[in-house]
């Protein structure tokens, strides 16, 4: 079985304000330097990024994919890897934004045999999720939402993996502010 650590990294970042977030400095190192090393460490079969909005710089090991439908929303560009992981079992997915993930939390949700596993930090549920190639047709393909939606109306398939880390979402240039 297959699974590609899958970082999603293609929207506008509206609410930073302040030039491209993902771009921005986080301890000496551009914000989605931190999402993109931790996947790559987790060692997984493949390293997917998906870019849209910015010219990001990748780091070798890593394949790139371009949403340019990125305006349409998160799943867009969870629907670009999807469509470009046909030869993979599952993928795991978290955001270029969360900078504190660990390898170890990508490696124990891409390890889970269930549909749908979730990564929970202290019971609260967050990033990286797996999705296995039998719920791909069961995520909608425009919005803002990924897997939630499933989680959601299918509770039966999620599976949750208690994980390490902080699941810090940097949205704001405040937030980066917080924790830099």
């Amino acid at each position: 079985m297959t699974v590609a650590a899958v970082v999603l990294a293609a929207g506008g970042s509206v609410r930073f304000r302040d030039g491209v977030k993902l771009a921005a400095d986080l301890r000496g190192r551009p914000l989605l330097s931190w999402a993109v090393d931790a996947a790559l460490d987790a060692a997984l079969d493949e390293t997917i990024v998906v870019t849209g909005a910015a010219d990001l710089p990748l780091p070798a090991g890593v394949r790139e994919i371009r949403n340019e439908s990125w305006a349409e929303g998160l799943a867009s560009s969870l629907a670009r890897a999807i469509d470009s992981c046909g030869h993979h079992d599952a993928i795991a997915v978290s955001l270029g934004d969360m900078p504190f993930i660990k390898p170890e939390s990508w490696r124990a949700v891409a390890l889970s045999e269930a549909p749908v596993a979730v990564a929970t930090y202290d019971g609260r549920r967050s990033h990286p999720v797996r999705l296995a190639r039998e719920v791909w047709p069961l995520l909608p393909r425009s919005g803002d939402e990924g897997a939630r939606e499933i989680i959601r109306l299918r509770p039966d398939l999620a599976h949750e993996v208690p994980c390490v880390g902080r699941p810090v979402d940097i949205d704001t240039v405040e937030d980066l502010a917080g924790w830099s």
